[in-house]
């Protein structure tokens, strides 16, 4: 049994989906309904906002306040998709370890072809019901926004090498302890000026 989606555009044009069928798919609110642009003349356009409150996408990222427009324009060879979108995802602070909510923001266009002759180096092809999931794309461009090295703020003074306090809560008097006797010569050198 195959979940059938619909898409339902409000007054104020939010993207909204449900499910008609009970079954165990989940509801992707990223999945669209093109069914009307294929049937238009090439140059047609259509904006779909995106307002998601949170949103999985599977199988291992999860996104808040996932925001942005989706662009469908016809072309002879099929639908360019042009999107800008901005979320925000969990993320562990490299320095101080504190969880926190990493900003991302991502752009990206991709063509679903109409047949294979028109494939780009992606291989989107318009799907034969017409409906295009782009949780896939939203997942990959989204884990490329994500950071190597996601901090908590830029100005994060981490944790303490000693006792392991978070030095942005606590100030432990390991801040001002005194550096090993034998590296003191180099101190010195390094606090002469030098001539």
């Amino acid at each position: 049994m195959s979940a059938r989606y619909v898409i339902i555009l409000t007054k104020s044009d939010k993207l909204l989906c449900y499910l008609t069928n009970l079954v165990s798919d989940t509801l992707s609110p990223l999945r669209l309904n093109v069914g009307f642009i294929v049937a238009q003349t090439a140059g047609y356009s259509r904006d779909f906002p995106l307002d998601i409150p949170q949103i999985h996408l599977p199988p291992d990222l999860s996104l808040v306040h996932l925001t942005g427009t989706c662009r469908l324009t016809r072309t002879p060879q099929g639908l360019l998709l042009q999107v800008g979108a901005r979320a925000e995802t969990d993320a562990e602070c490299v320095r101080c370890l504190t969880a926190f909510f990493q900003p991302l923001s991502t752009e990206f266009t991709e063509l679903y072809a109409f047949s294979k002759r028109h494939v780009t180096d992606s291989g989107l092809l318009v799907p034969d019901d017409f409906h295009i999931d782009l949780g896939p794309l939203m997942r990959e461009f989204m884990l490329l926004a994500v950071p190597i090295s996601p901090l908590c703020s830029p100005d994060c003074k981490g944790l303490c090498p000693v006792c392991g306090e978070n030095r942005n809560l606590v100030t432990c008097q390991h801040d001002t302890a005194p550096g090993d006797e034998r590296l003191s010569v180099l101190k010195d050198l390094l606090d002469k000026p030098s001539t």
